[in-house]
């Protein structure tokens, strides 16, 4: 047990040591009590019936100090001439003080003595002496003590146990909005919390549901406004191609149409990433190795008929990754299309993916082209910074990181680190 239910269950415990303590602690000693009070009535009892006996018999004979052999207790008569019949016992200052009339109860050597003296007998006052050893007065306590302490660990397991058991359904609740939060978290906006447990965790689990609808919600919205303003702008951006096209040609049109071509390259790529849906179960995962593969053998038709010779380094074993498989793909292929746009024919391209000590995997892409005059953080207007953009994204979405420098073949290389999957 571990966090709530650790608490839960000690708190319990101790709470209930406590009361046991307050309760059965009086009690076992009331039973001791008890249990004295009643050997010394019983032993009072005895010398009481055998002073009865005594005073109608002129005569005292040692059978009227005759007791159940099943008792503990022991009759002693004192005579007055000094003579004991009975249990043996030795004349002290109780019994004298017994002589003069007074029947009491005295703590003695080893036990209790309960004396009952015996007034205007013919042989003159004689006193009954019963005695009652401490293995009498503890008769069953020590088995009352054990039961007593049998019974309070009995309550104190089962108010653990009822303790646990609460705190086992306030966890189980916990977790479950906590395991929702988190799916949530790693995009998986279809996650929902079951409802369960007390009215305030359904209450919070209500409003995380809530949330998560919300949330979907406004992506969706955003999604669809994106695609309507993409659309809207392919319009303007045919026109616009068509006038640059009817231009002579010359240097004017060639660069219009370059510009034109890395507009609408956006414009699509704005399309594609407002028709992506709200996928149920979204993975945060993938394998880099295996999606790098897929993206190098559709690549490599083109590669062949440029005549780019293609060189890949990649291991045996996956990488896993903390990025989705599609936002692999589209950071590959912005990457790969910035290459061949902005990189003459027959230029080597170079893809490397490797494994990270820490966790997560590198993904580094070289060619043998001009190079980027512009650094990362400012990324040029056309398909070269929007593929870096999307490349940023993905990057930093995985807790990663992108740099970009020279390459050994004397072109631009772009390294991508990439998270671990969480």
């Amino acid at each position: 047990m571990t966090g709530v239910r650790a608490q839960l269950a000690t708190l319990a415990g101790a709470t209930t040591v406590a009361v046991l303590l307050a309760f059965l602690g009086p009690l076992g000693l009331l039973l001791r009590n008890a249990a004295q009070d009643r050997a010394i009535a019983e032993a009072t009892q005895q010398a009481q019936s055998v002073a009865s006996l005594v005073a109608v018999n002129p005569a005292v004979t040692p059978d009227l100090a005759a007791t159940n052999p099943n008792s503990h207790t022991k009759i002693s008569i004192f005579l007055p001439d000094g003579q004991v019949w009975g249990a043996p016992a030795a004349r002290n200052a109780a019994v004298d003080l017994a002589a003069m009339g007074g029947a009491f109860t005295a703590r003695t050597q080893g036990g209790v003595e309960v004396l009952v003296p015996v007034l205007g007998h013919a042989e003159g006052t004689v006193v009954i002496r019963a005695f009652v050893p401490d293995s009498a007065l503890r008769e069953g306590v020590a088995r009352t003590w054990i039961l007593l302490a049998l019974l309070g660990l009995a309550l104190c397991g089962l108010g653990v146990a009822l303790a646990d058991r609460l705190g086992r359904r306030l966890t189980g609740s916990v977790t479950a909005l906590a395991a929702t939060a988190e799916r949530l978290a790693s995009g998986d906006l279809s996650a929902r919390v079951p409802p369960s447990g007390a009215a305030e965790l359904r209450l919070v689990g209500d409003e995380l549901n809530r949330l998560a609808a919300r949330i979907a919600q406004l992506l969706e919205e955003a999604r669809a406004d994106a695609a309507d303003l993409a659309h809207g702008l392919r319009t303007p951006v045919t026109v616009l191609r068509l006038n640059v096209e009817s231009l002579p040609d010359g240097e004017e049109r060639a660069r219009l149409a370059a510009d034109v071509d890395a507009l609408s390259r956006a414009v699509d790529e704005v399309i594609r990433g407002a028709r992506r849906p709200i996928r149920d179960g979204v993975r945060t995962h993938a394998d880099l190795k295996a999606v790098a593969q897929e993206r190098i053998d559709f690549w490599s038709a083109l590669a062949e008929e440029t005549g780019r010779p293609v060189t890949q380094h990649l291991p045996t074993q996956p990488v896993p990754v903390r990025a989705s498989p599609e936002d692999l793909s589209a950071t590959l292929d912005a990457l790969l299309e910035n290459v061949f746009t902005h990189t003459p024919d027959q230029a080597q391209v170079r893809i490397s993916v490797a494994p990270l000590a820490t966790g997560g995997g590198r993904l580094t892409i070289e060619d043998a082209g001009p190079g980027l005059a512009t650094q990362p953080s400012e990324p040029a207007m056309g398909s070269t910074g929007l593929g870096l953009r999307i490349a940023r994204r993905t990057a930093e979405a995985a807790g990663g990181t992108i740099t970009i420098d020279t390459s050994p073949l004397l072109g631009a290389r772009v390294t991508i680190d990439l998270g671990p999957p969480t």
